[in-house]
């Protein structure tokens, strides 16, 4: 099932597209839903980012490709990083570039991972029960502030740098699917996650041996190579005007516009 969050005219709801319309539910969509018999048409509602994160975990250098692109070496352990909520946007929010702070604004194309039950110390093989879907991110990353601390947060965290949508994929397998970032309509990312150096359950596990997930909890899984930050010579550092999508198989696309 698509899982979205939408502003209506009664304030923001919950619902499941089918077949072009959006069929509100009632209750947690973590633990206790139900239809509520009211359907309103998919186009006439905003999408807002489809969970109302409880926190954003983020996992930096997870495809060797990019590593490499980036000068690093491989990680033995996964690299993990915040994203602070008000970093949050959804499908129709514009991106807004703090030019007044940086002046290398890139694009990060990710799976994300929806937490649905709270896990804690689970194991690879559990880790899928803990898991209610799937969602397509972009980590929007201002790199000469990421850099300049030591810490990575502070640039990965600006208003709106963490567009994510449109919904939440309940049904897929995510351990290989095709995943595609296009600046302007361009393809200038390409990969599947099945390259992933630590898979999802992986992932998952890893966390969870640290700290809690509560349900609503996102993971950024990392992104592949393309990046601007790989690009040696003359890197094209996004601007305003721009635009940036991310595709996945199997769930859709996040398309997001700069100013």
């Amino acid at each position: 099932m698509k899982f979205v969050r939408i502003q209506t005219k009664d304030g923001i709801q919950h619902g499941v597209v089918e077949d072009g319309s959006v069929r509100i539910v009632s209750g947690d969509i973590f633990s206790d839903w139900q239809f509520t018999g009211k359907t309103v048409p998919f186009e006439a509602e905003k999408l807002l980012a489809p969970v109302k994160a409880e926190s954003i975990l983020c996992i930096g250098r997870n495809y060797k490709a990019h590593a490499l692109e980036c000068g690093n070496d491989l990680p033995k352990k996964p690299v993990l990083f915040i994203k602070a909520n008000n970093a949050l946007c959804g499908p129709c929010d514009p991106v807004v570039i703090p030019q007044e702070h940086t002046a290398k604004a890139d694009y990060e194309a990710e799976l994300a991972v929806v937490i649905g039950k709270t896990a804690k110390c689970v194991s690879e093989e559990e880790a899928f029960a803990y898991v209610f879907g799937y969602t397509c991110a972009n980590d929007v990353s201002a790199r000469d502030v990421q850099y300049e601390n030591g810490q990575w947060a502070r640039g990965k965290s600006f208003d709106t740098f963490c567009p994510l949508g449109p919904w939440i994929e309940t049904q897929l397998n995510p351990l290989d699917l095709e995943i595609t970032g296009k600046r302007n309509g361009k393809v200038v990312q390409h990969s599947r996650t099945s390259l992933m150096i630590f898979p999802i359950p992986y992932l998952i596990s890893y966390l969870s041996q640290t700290m809690t997930l509560l349900p609503g909890t996102v993971i950024l899984t990392g992104t592949p190579e393309g990046v601007v930050l790989g690009i040696k010579d003359n890197p094209d550092w996004l601007k305003p005007g721009e635009t940036y999508e991310v595709e996945i198989e199997g769930i859709g696309s996040l398309k997001s516009n700069f100013v």
